[in-house]
């Protein structure tokens, strides 16, 4: 390759670039329109459900347990209702989202340690199921054990010597990297491959066809710059606007949302760039293979959500079938995500993400290479 033609290509693409205001905002005002929708209006807990209780039993052992539930912060009460059928009508009228049936004699069947509650639940919302479900849980086992260790001490015993010797099994649980659970920390990581591969495929996928519409593409092609010339001369200025991309969306998380970075931030930025070159190239290949930009920015959108369903951003790659995780692989985001997740969160070396690496490298070497040869082949 000459250099002296690919600095050509890459001062007249980075002129271009500049010229177009409207497209450096978009370029640099999605990230940030995408991680503030993320921060503040993704959770991956639900909290506050509104609940419907039908309290039967009227005694102090059900208020503590509605009580219970409501200082969870998982729930708040916003109707008392008297039937099990009412409940499931407010649940149709999108009222509640959950409701407790407390059945008579609740106090009694709890000392009698067979005492039980209906949690009904709103399925046509999968968030607020899971946040439930689990709460609901959790809060029965809690407010189970209490009960078991009050009634202990009213016999007299040493509770913390006899709930020790007659637990056969003790189990500590301690989560690492984000023991707090706050859910940015879960979607940063990611987010920043999403929007980096979201910017990198449109805008590649828009370069030659765009030339070609605007007739400038004759130009070009009466310079001497050969097609592999001609591709990397297109990639460069937009991957040093992907890059000033990821370090406002990088800045904004750490600083703004107090997202902390555990790993190497110049491993980090390597990543970064093999990730953005193999997405710049596999825009490029699509641009190459489209008629008009109306077919290039729909080949880009397929491809961007293909990314985000098979990239492990939003679902785990080892719950899908093995042929889905077939498909993932052929996305690069799947393993740039996978490698941020591991750097950002884990602040691990090149010795737990070299594989990952390295193969972005080949992806960007092969994917750059094939669209400079389909690039020559459309011109044939």
């Amino acid at each position: 390759m000459n250099r002296q033609h690919i600095g050509v290509l890459i001062r007249k693409e980075a002129t271009q670039l500049l010229r177009d205001r409207r497209l450096l905002l978009f370029i640099l005002g999605l990230p940030l329109l995408q991680l503030i929708l993320y921060g503040y209006a993704a959770r991956l807990s639900v909290y506050h459900l509104p609940l419907a209780v039908v309290d039967q039993s009227h005694d102090r052992k059900s208020r503590e347990f509605v009580q219970a539930l409501v200082n969870s912060q998982y729930f708040d009460v916003a109707l008392q209702l008297q039937s099990q059928d009412e409940v499931m009508q407010a649940i149709d009228r999108g009222e509640v989202k959950a409701g407790l049936v407390i059945p008579p004699r609740f106090a009694t069947d709890v000392d009698q340690r067979n005492a039980n509650v209906l949690v009904l639940l709103d399925g046509s919302d999968s968030a607020s199921v899971q946040s439930g479900y689990s709460a609901a849980a959790l809060v029965a086992q809690d407010y189970a054990l209490q009960l078991t260790a009050e009634k202990v001490i009213r016999s007299g015993i040493n509770v913390s010597a006899t709930t020790v010797a007659n637990m056969p099994i003790t189990a500590s649980t301690q989560i690492l990297y984000n023991p707090e659970l706050i859910d940015i920390w879960f979607i940063l990581p990611g987010l920043v491959g999403l929007i980096l591969q979201t910017l990198a495929i449109t805008q590649a996928a828009l370069v030659v066809v765009r030339e070609r519409e605007l007739g400038t593409i004759e130009p070009i092609l009466a310079t001497p710059a050969r097609p592999l010339e001609l591709m990397v001369g297109k990639i460069v200025p937009l991957l040093v606007l992907c890059l000033v991309a990821m370090g406002i969306v990088l800045g904004l998380g750490i600083f703004w949302f107090g997202v902390p970075f555990h790993g190497s931030l110049l491993l980090y930025f390597w990543l970064a760039l093999l990730f953005i070159a193999s997405s710049l190239g596999l825009g490029l290949f699509l641009s190459t293979r489209a008629a008009t930009q109306m077919e290039a920015t729909g080949y880009g959108l397929v491809f961007m959500l293909f990314g985000i369903l098979f990239s492990g951003f939003q679902y785990p790659l080892n719950a899908m079938p093995p042929i889905l995780q077939f498909i993932s692989g052929l996305f690069p985001a799947t393993y740039f995500i996978r490698a941020s997740r591991s750097v950002f969160v884990k602040g691990v070396g090149l010795e737990f993400v070299w594989s990952d690496a390295l193969i972005l490298v080949v992806y960007a070497a092969v994917v750059v290479i094939i669209a400079s040869r389909s690039f020559k082949e459309r011109l044939d």
